[in-house]
């Protein structure tokens, strides 16, 4: 059998370097990098890059993006990256430098730097629908004495106390309240006692309908996922917080139960982390030196033990 609790790429879960990460050499052949001749790329990121690949590439395959399509993009990609992440102090990019750090051609890297590139936001319903469910786990005023969302009266009583309505209100007065209450329990978000209360399912909100809300959530969860294991990779310090529990050999219902708990620490995490998060949002409000983001995410995965990425052992 074989398990993990990783601290992957210098993440030692102190913020400090570390290589405590346990590597499986059989099923990892890192390479030795003191044998590489400059210029060429060491053997253990390659087999990173291709086990990361391979399930991107189903999804490319399985909705029409061809080779050639994800070339053009990728080329693209490059040129973006050389122009914003290795700069040169002091002076402009150059086609010429950019070409040297990636290979794309100049032709292609004045066209692709003139371009602009679209915007990339989720749709105004689901940033709508975000913001609510934010505000309800997050805002003192909607919660319960445990700190979890409390279910509220669908209208404000005589004494104005928070509502369904009024939480609505708090962030659009474009659309009627009960418009949305009535979406939300199509799609099973909430729910309405006998009593008009309105109770909230936090783990119903996954933009199942739209492919595009879907696809906005699947690049930017995985982008940041991703970089957080870039920077831990290339030694910038403060090292990222990513961390994993891997085991192999379970039984179907060990893996039931393993998700289900699972699912239940991690929403009691995100909870937590957002009620935070809404805490010191409110805080730092209107201060100049409010300029950054966080994102802090929960992932659970299981497939056979056969199921290994071609990358591992003989192809």
């Amino acid at each position: 059998m074989s398990s993990c609790l990783c601290y992957p790429a210098k993440d030692k879960g102190d913020g400090k370097t570390s290589h405590a990460a346990r590597y499986d050499e059989a099923r990892v052949p890192l390479g030795d990098s003191r044998n590489l001749t400059p210029g060429e790329p060491h053997p253990g990121l390659l087999l990173a890059l291709h086990r990361l690949l391979r399930p991107l590439v189903r999804v490319l395959i399985a909705k029409g993006i061809t080779f050639p399509a994800l070339s053009r993009l990728l080329k693209e990609v490059y040129v973006e990256a050389a122009q914003e992440d290795f700069p040169v102090p002091g002076k402009s990019h150059t086609d010429s430098r950019i070409n040297l750090l990636t290979g794309v051609h100049r032709k292609d890297i004045k066209s692709l730097r003139e371009r602009r590139r679209g915007a990339d936001a989720p749709s105004p319903v689901l940033s709508r629908n975000a913001h609510l469910i934010s505000l309800w786990t997050g805002a003192p005023d909607y919660l319960d004495t445990r700190g979890r969302p409390r279910p509220l009266p669908r209208q404000s009583g005589k004494d104005g106390g928070a509502s369904f309505d009024s939480l609505v209100e708090s962030v659009s007065t474009d659309i009627r309240p009960r418009a949305v209450l009535d979406e939300w329990v199509r799609q099973g978000l909430a729910r309405v006692d006998d009593e008009d209360f309105v109770h909230l399912d936090m783990a119903a909100f996954v933009p199942a309908e739209d492919f595009a809300d879907l696809a906005y959530y699947f690049g930017r969860n995985l982008r940041d996922h991703i970089a957080a294991s870039s920077h831990n990779l290339l030694g910038d310090e403060p090292s990222m917080l990513e961390r994993a529990v891997y085991y192999e050999a379970l039984s179907p219902r060990s893996v039931e139960e393993l998700a289900a708990l699972s699912r239940e620490l991690g929403s009691d995490a995100l909870v937590k982390v957002n009620q935070k998060a809404f805490e010191l949002s409110e805080q730092d409000k209107n201060q100049p030196e409010a300029t950054e983001r966080m994102s802090f995410g929960i992932y659970f995965y299981t497939a056979p033990d056969d199921d290994h990425d071609s990358t591992d052992g003989e192809g």
